[in-house]
């Protein structure tokens, strides 16, 4: 079994108001509460960084998914929506909707798009972060395909 691991380190020198950092080896950013809950909104917040994670696992796996299936892709973009929903002073992560949006290689076949077709839901449900959030946090895909 091969394990993994990932740091982060943080910094919050002040109060709820105030500003700080987040910082990995491959980035950094200074992070705040968002102004949709009353805070600076500079930087990042937890919000944006669960919906960056849960998207780019989402695409990357699709990615992997499509090349191991020999679908030649032409692009691969996405939007991605995450709901937080705040009922009586308790602010609940409750859903995340992908739109990946898929252009296909002129070549692709009826079986290359129903295979496509079921590859975008299976990518959702392996993901690492869709499988590390389920049950708490529902994931839906919402997908375009185009020629």
């Amino acid at each position: 079994m091969a394990r993994h691991s990932f740091h982060i380190s943080t910094d919050w020198p002040g109060l709820r108001n105030d500003t700080g950092t987040l910082s990995s080896e491959n980035f950094h950013t200074k992070i705040s509460i968002p102004t949709e809950m009353d805070g600076p909104g500079i930087g990042t917040n937890p919000d944006e960084m669960l919906l960056g994670a849960a998207a780019t696992c989402y695409i990357i796996t699709l990615a992997a998914m499509l090349e191991r299936s020999h679908i030649e892709k032409t692009d691969l973009s996405m939007t991605s929506e995450g709901i937080v929903e705040v009922q009586k002073g308790i602010i609940t992560y409750k859903e995340i909707i992908h739109r990946p949006v898929l252009t296909l290689a002129p070549s692709t076949t009826e079986k290359d798009i129903t295979l496509t077709k079921k590859l975008l839901m299976k990518a959702e449900q392996s993901c690492m972060i869709t499988r590390a959030i389920k049950g708490n946090v529902t994931v839906k895909v919402d997908p375009e395909i185009h020629m």
